[in-house]
């Protein structure tokens, strides 16, 4: 592998690290009979869709363009869900859907004919129980949008329905905690898993996560379907991709204003706006716990606040240096924006091979044709 030549700012996925991931997915899916599709809001760069189809069972998405990327690059089972469904919207994904999830059961009634003869439908429940390190990402927080609690529903809802989604982790490294949740959902809705044909309980779930216990989790999700004699379907996003990718920048000025600040080519609110969203700062693959030469890194954007990180290293930093912002997949690709009219970052794939092939780049008229068109 060579990367000197490739121009910064650029996203760098690595194939192997990805199988790596995969290889836990087909674990858990032979060892607990559910079915796994990818989260396309956490990952939908479809260029390495041809390395995760022989592993996963289809897609799930959360608007229609997704619904649509899935079904034309994935194939298998296409999975619709959104919070909020216009009838143009029902229009566009109904021929191409498996599943149709609705938010509430007023999107349920209002779109319930044009749907069913289409797709098996499905209602997304707010369990009220949940893990999420932040409350942004927390599904069950109060006044949330995001589902039916219990006191809403009643058995007639079974005559429009086959099937419950429910999404209630982020990041939920514990295992324990799940398969609490997972008892609770099995006694409180009990009347209506019975009668079900499958269940969705969404992604969050970190099993890829390093000596995460896949056999004790595969082990709870037989079982609850097995009880219950019902499918189970789970919608990884992070887990299939977590530290797959770094996004490559380079050192182009520092400053110093009491601390050193090492600004690159490339800006969270641009690149990696959960860094910034989320107050969760970057990780540095040159950098050293031991340094003795501390730095902020700080992005080329006007955005006063906008910084990946504060961490040191071995060495002073020169300009030119190149700096591997690591596990930059999930929620990232996804979220690339034009702000102050940065270079948006090339995309690279690290086959197994070695060989490194370009998925996409971006240029001016990309930027031009987000903001309008001559007539």
């Amino acid at each position: 592998m060579n990367t000197d030549n490739l121009q910064t700012p650029y996203f760098l996925i690595d194939e192997t690290k990805l199988i790596e991931n995969l290889e836990k997915a087909k674990l858990l899916k032979e060892l607990s009979g559910a079915k796994l599709v990818l989260a396309l809001k956490c990952f939908s760069t479809f260029g390495t869709f041809e390395t995760i189809k022989p592993y996963l069972d289809g897609t799930t998405s959360s608007g229609p363009y997704e619904v649509k990327l899935g079904y034309e690059e994935f194939g298998g089972e296409t999975h619709a869900y959104s919070v909020g469904y216009s009838k143009a919207d029902i229009e566009a994904v109904k021929g191409m859907s498996d599943k149709i999830i609705f938010n509430s059961l007023s999107q349920l009634d209002t779109h319930f004919d044009a749907c069913h003869p289409h797709a098996s439908l499905g209602l997304r429940i707010n369990p009220e129980r949940s893990m999420a390190g932040q409350d942004l990402a927390n599904p069950t927080r109060p006044y949330s949008r995001l589902g039916v609690k219990q006191d809403l529903l009643d058995k007639s809802v079974l005559d429009k329905v086959e099937g419950f989604m429910f999404h209630m982790n982020c990041e939920n490294k514990d295992v324990d905690a799940f398969i609490a949740i997972l008892e609770h959902i099995s006694t409180t809705f009990s009347e209506y898993l019975t009668t079900l044909k499958w269940l969705s309980l969404g992604g969050g779930i970190f099993f890829t996560y390093p000596d995460y216990p896949i056999e004790k989790l595969a082990a709870a999700l037989k079982a609850f379907s097995e009880k219950h004699d019902i499918q189970l379907y789970l919608e990884p996003g992070e887990a299939i991709i977590t530290r797959t990718a770094d996004l490559v920048v380079s050192v182009i000025d520092i400053v110093e204003n009491d601390k050193k600040t090492a600004i690159v080519d490339s800006a969270t609110e641009a690149h990696r706006l959960d860094t910034l969203i989320y107050d969760e700062p970057a990780s540095i693959r040159e950098a050293s716990a031991s340094g003795k030469f501390p730095y902020v890194i700080g992005s080329c954007s006007c955005l006063a606040g906008d910084q990946f990180c504060e961490t040191q290293f071995e060495a002073p930093l020169e300009i030119g240096q190149k700096l591997h912002l690591m596990d930059s997949a999930g929620y990232t690709m996804v979220k690339l924006n034009w702000f102050n009219g940065l270079k948006m970052p090339s995309i690279y794939y690290q086959r197994v091979s070695g060989d490194i092939e370009l998925l996409n780049e971006f240029a001016y008229q990309d930027f031009k044709a987000t903001l309008g068109k001559r007539t």
